[in-house]
């Protein structure tokens, strides 16, 4: 039989008991009352927001997810357990759409960010909360470095003195020590498969020992150059400098718009490492989560910035990640999906359940930019807009999706 995708239906079309396999977590509804919209939240990717003790990640992790559950304490290890928080993707196309479709439920893109304990010195061999650190980072997707860029002599740094780019390197040294004990036994545990003709084994070796070359060389598994091929092996081999990184610049409040001296040395520092770099003023992040939405648009302008430093860092995470928005719009909901870029068009659908993935037949499509011109999927249709895109489509950001499925 084929269906047309109609989320709002979905559950009665694929049967109950694919409810959970749709979400796979439960929702989290909010009513929006001044215009009866309810907005529902679903986890997204994972990034560990780490740094050294003191530089400020538990205030941007309060003002990420709008909560003060993290103790933003002055000492060393406030942090043990990782605080986890689900904050939705800044996405104005979301609500124009919402807004010409009539939308009674906006359900945006989600990003998961961890509060990991503060690093020390010698945690690749357990010191401080090394090991804890390592799991916890291990199972992220990316890695937002928090960077002490602010002087303050009421706020202590475990080395006492502020140097970002020593803090840096502290942490790098340390995930790249345990990179290499990872590698050490990792290789030791191939060569039996190696011997018995195993590729994949094979091909793990190489990517190991190229990996190896790069840490004792002083560079992170990251800057190792993976062919097409070796992707699917390279992400297998979980390696902690292999993720991406986006440093993250703790300014004073007075330099929250063009950084200072220590952000600029940051963002040369990331350029040769292949990493990203974003300034940010935490405090005044933290001050803004607590303000409703035209207080804080008076209070940024009043100290001259664009946007929130939040929407800036949540931006580059997804940008960093390497992953795009597409919408599904309906008078029931209006609704935000995270792929990865290059995502075919099945993919796509199956990002939503896997049923849809299998049972592709095409996907009904509109250019964000056509939507809003044609003001909607009718005048999109009418003007020759809405394309039908196969197995082969690439999906484009900001594409308007329907799909049709066989079951």
């Amino acid at each position: 039989m084929m269906h047309f995708l109609d989320l709002a239906n979905l559950c009665g079309k694929i049967g109950a008991n694919s409810r959970a396999g749709l979400l796979d977590l439960d929702p989290i509804p909010q009513i929006d009352a001044q215009n009866d919209i309810q907005r529902v939240f679903i986890m997204g990717f994972k990034t560990g927001i780490v740094g050294m003790p003191n530089v400020g990640k538990s205030t941007l992790f309060n003002a990420l997810t709008r909560t003060a559950a993290a103790q933003a304490a002055n000492f060393p290890f406030c942090t043990i357990e990782p605080n986890t928080g689900e904050v939705s993707v800044p996405d104005k196309r979301l609500d124009i759409l919402a807004a010409i479709a009539g939308s009674k439920t906006i359900i945006p893109a989600r990003m998961t960010f961890v509060d990991i304990a503060g690093l020390v010195k010698g945690a690749s061999k357990g010191e401080g909360l090394g090991n804890q650190f390592l799991a916890n980072i291990r199972e992220c997707d990316a890695i937002a470095h928090v960077l002490r860029c602010f002087d303050d002599d009421d706020v202590t740094h475990v080395d006492g003195r502020v140097n970002p780019i020593e803090d840096a390197e502290t942490i790098e040294t340390e995930l790249m020590l345990a990179d290499l004990e990872n590698i050490e036994k990792r290789i030791s545990g191939l060569v039996r498969k190696i011997k018995g003709g195993d590729k994949d084994a094979v091909m793990q070796n190489d990517l190991l020992n190229r990996a190896k070359d790069a840490l004792e060389s002083g560079k992170p598994a990251r800057t190792c150059d993976i062919a097409e091929d070796e992707v699917k092996q390279w992400k297998l081999l979980t390696l902690l400098t292999a993720k991406p990184v986006l440093f993250v610049c703790n300014v004073e409040e007075d330099n929250a718009g063009s950084g200072n001296a220590h952000s600029k040395a940051v963002a040369e520092m990331a350029a040769t490492q292949g990493a990203a770099s974003v300034v940010i003023s935490a405090a005044i992040e933290e001050e803004i989560s607590q303000l409703e939405a035209e207080e804080s648009e008076m209070f940024l302008s009043e100290l001259g910035l664009e946007e929130a430093g939040l929407d800036r860092l949540i931006a580059a995470g997804y940008e960093l990640l390497g992953l795009q928005t597409y919408f599904t719009v309906g008078p029931k909901e209006a609704r935000a999906w995270t792929i990865r870029k290059d995502t075919t068009a099945p993919q796509a659908a199956g990002v939503i359940h896997g049923d849809f993935e299998r049972g592709f037949i095409r996907a009904e499509t509109i250019a964000f930019d056509d939507y809003i011109e044609c003001n909607g999927e009718q005048g999109s249709k009418e003007k020759g807009k809405m394309r039908a895109e196969g197995k082969s489509y690439i999906v484009a950001d900001g594409d308007v999706l329907h799909f049709l499925f066989n079951t």
